[in-house]
């Protein structure tokens, strides 16, 4: 039997700890708050990410405090924006507030709302890097519009697809409030890896990231 907790400690201590990093403490700050964040081993991933494929039009789909837009941002090259989705009015706020303080606040908009109405609201094939961290069980039907607004060649990463590794379980192990998300998201990973659109590879990455290409 794999031990994936023992792997995750194990590369997790790889990870430099820099307290007096701006970026670290704001998600310290938000972790104290209990915020959600994305995992230090998933920054490591989207920064990794964002430095190879130097996008310059990102968006967002659940911005929360805006803690990932601004890892994104301090990623991208000159001339890149993001736009970030989120549902709660304070959250958006926050983002807005925080990524003004780290300098973002000008090449970046977050935009207030439910993602499933706002995603129809946004041009076709404009963005090139897309993280979609929302509503877990709402992937499968924010895919379409993803798809809609990605360009040729796009990068989509998509966060927490393992649910703590229960996604691997039979649905009847599941406890049964959380089948319909179990279903759904196991839904949304058989679309990424036989859609032949995209090229997908499914990361054992923080909570799990499935990373997505958009073929040309």
């Amino acid at each position: 039997m794999v031990d994936y907790e023992r792997i995750r400690t194990f590369l997790a201590s790889f990870l430099q700890d820099a307290p007096e990093d701006p970026i670290n403490q704001l998600y310290s700050e938000a972790r104290e708050q209990g915020l959600p964040v994305i995992r230090p081993e998933t920054r490591a991933l989207i920064e990794t990410c964002i430095r190879a494929k130097q996008p310059v039009r990102a968006l967002e789909i659940g911005t929360a405090i805006g803690y990932s837009a601004i890892v994104t941002l301090n990623s991208m090259g000159e001339g890149a924006r993001l736009t970030g989705m989120e549902l709660d009015p304070a959250r958006a706020e926050a983002a807005r507030e925080n990524l003004a303080r780290f300098g973002y606040g000008e090449v970046s908009e977050v935009l207030c709302g439910d993602a499933a109405e706002l995603l129809p609201t946004l041009p076709d094939a404009t963005y090139d890097y897309i993280f979609v961290d929302a509503a877990k069980g709402q992937y499968m039907a924010y895919l379409p519009e993803v798809l809609r607004v990605a360009v040729p060649g796009a990068m989509i990463l998509s966060d927490n697809i393992l649910q703590d590794y229960t996604v691997m379980d039979s649905r009847f192990m599941v406890e049964r409030r959380d089948r319909t998300i179990h279903a759904r998201i196991r839904e949304y990973l058989y679309a990424l890896t036989h859609d032949p659109r995209l090229s997908t590879s499914i990361l054992p990455v923080g909570d799990g990231v499935a990373m997505t290409i958009v073929k040309d």
